[in-house]
């Protein structure tokens, strides 16, 4: 029951600053977000390697309001791809995206987030790598498969992301299985009518079930976002019945979350990618986090009470 109501705070500028000036915040939102700059985040990306984990890189921000804010946005991302570049780690080490940042939301925002989001595009291939642009809520949806579309024209491996919690998503998963897209699928973390979601956890579960069956029986290359034990052993089960073998799919989980579990996947030999935020406009991102799961929120709220 709580969900919905952090999912509401996530967009109040009063919260934001509540939040943002309680003295405990900042050691639990370090246990998301490992850092505010490219300097604090490129050792967290070698430690993860050297454990065998793959890395996606998100330079949190999305309250973008003007261009120049988001000619900064991709400017963050430029320079994380530099800095990237001597480590060599090619696949390794993608971002993701969201075109919020890039301008999506601002007058017109299609053509502007991707004129943005190209540049950074170009780079990743250029080291190697690739994007793989996320879902946000869902009145950005049509804008940002246009671009994903028109961004693999060029280079195919630009990867997009799928929420299980919306009515439209087994379409869309059909078609980019289809189109051999890369595609990650979670739940869903944005505050959505029941008008184009489901409300009730367990069928949020069955249909991210059926949208995975869909991705591993495709042409595509499915990427299995999910804490969930039970999930990520149907994942598991529906990879083998497609016949996939283990570089051909791979699992996703949060930064600091169920690290002893990634650890193990990896060891198993499964690819396992660390989605691994960072960056100063840390608020929504971390009030989604809580709004998952409700240990998330406990683990915050244990946190103030032990500090206080």
């Amino acid at each position: 029951m709580l969900g919905p109501v952090i999912l509401a705070a996530s967009r109040s500028d009063k919260m934001r600053r509540l939040v943002s000036a309680a003295p405990v915040t900042k050691p639990v939102v370090d246990r998301f977000i490992p850092g505010e700059t490219v300097d604090q985040v490129i050792p967290i990306v070698t430690e993860l390697a050297d454990k065998g984990l793959e890395i996606t890189l998100d330079v949190v921000g999305e309250d973008i309001t003007t261009p120049e804010q988001a000619s900064a946005a991709r400017d963050a991302y430029l320079e994380l791809i530099e800095r990237l570049r001597p480590l060599r780690l090619e696949e390794g080490a993608e971002m993701s995206v969201k075109l919020s940042m890039f301008g999506q939301a601002l007058e017109g925002g299609h053509e502007l987030a991707l004129a943005n989001v190209r540049p950074v595009v170009e780079a990743a291939a250029a080291i190697g790598t690739t994007v793989t642009l996320d879902a946000e809520d869902h009145t950005t949806l049509d804008s940002m498969f246009a671009i994903h579309e028109e961004l693999r024209k060029d280079f195919p491996q630009t990867g997009c992301v799928i929420q299980s919690y919306l009515f439209r998503t087994e379409e869309d998963a059909r078609r980019l299985a289809a189109n051999g897209s890369r595609v990650r699928l979670v739940k869903g973390a944005y505050k959505e009518p029941a008008s184009v979601a489901y409300q009730d956890k367990a069928e949020i579960d069955k249909a991210y079930v059926r949208i995975l069956k869909i991705l591993m029986a495709g042409e595509g290359y499915p990427m299995i976002g999910s804490h969930d034990p039970r999930l990520i052993a149907i994942g598991q089960e529906l990879a083998r019945r497609a016949g996939r073998k283990l570089d051909e799919y791979e699992f996703q989980m949060l930064y600091g979350i169920r690290g002893e579990e990634q650890t193990r996947l990896a060891a198993e030999g499964h690819r396992m990618r660390v989605y691994t935020a960072y960056g100063t406009d840390w608020y929504g991102y971390f009030m989604r986090r809580l709004a998952e799961k409700p240990a998330n929120l406990l683990f915050f709220a244990r946190s103030m009470i032990t500090r206080n």
